[in-house]
């Protein structure tokens, strides 16, 4: 794993997020099925016809220690891209997480691994084996544009992406916007005065 990638690991996305002025936030509704979940690393793109999972268990062949398997499910909520034994399968073999657009089974079974999964939810529903789709390839996911090796960074409050050609720059603004917020609650947290006064110049008064 990469120098960067590691040091994203330690930011929060909300953080992150400020720092790309919210643009490159997945859709609200892919949750983390723990909300201790937690990842950063360098996505592994999937695109797959709705209910096809063949293209998934490519991935996971093809998947480098600490790769983020990241699919383009068309948000279906129908047939499930994971189960426990695919999940389990991603785990084995260095899968960092697995971020879908869609959403697994057997979920009581995936939680006892305890590997970061982000779904839409959960479903009874197989997938089927058609074969359709491919992997490494630009997708689209929970709204955002995915390319592959692009750094993505979940948490309990979601999922963000971050483009190679800023990488280094959303690092930066991430870290000074923690800098301020932990500067400004040293100042104001606990002071009536200071509170009074800092939502007075937000109204502007």
């Amino acid at each position: 794993m990469d120098e960067l990638v590691l040091k994203f690991q330690g930011i929060p996305t909300t953080a992150i997020s400020d720092a790309l002025d919210g643009l490159f936030n997945l859709d609200p509704s892919i949750k983390p099925l723990k909300e201790e979940y937690s990842f950063a690393g360098r996505a592994l793109t999937v695109k797959t016809a709705v209910g096809d999972n063949l293209a998934v268990q490519k991935a996971i062949r093809e998947a480098k220690e600490g790769d983020i398997i990241v699919v383009d499910a068309k948000g279906d909520q129908y047939r499930a891209m994971a189960g426990d034994f695919v999940v389990g399968m991603a785990q084995t073999m260095g899968v960092a997480a697995m971020v879908i657009d869609g959403v697994i089974r057997d979920v009581v079974a995936i939680k006892g691994l305890n590997f970061p999964v982000f779904a839409k939810g959960t479903t009874v529903a197989a997938s089927g084996k058609a074969g359709v789709g491919e992997i490494n390839v630009p997708i689209s996911c929970g709204g955002q544009a995915v390319n592959p090796g692009d750094i993505v960074v979940g948490d309990a409050d979601g999922v963000v992406v971050i483009p190679q050609a800023i990488e280094q720059e959303v690092y930066e603004k991430a870290v000074h916007k923690i800098k301020k917020d932990e500067e400004r609650e040293a100042k104001i947290s606990g002071n009536r005065e200071a509170i009074i006064a800092f939502i007075d110049k937000n109204l502007g008064q």
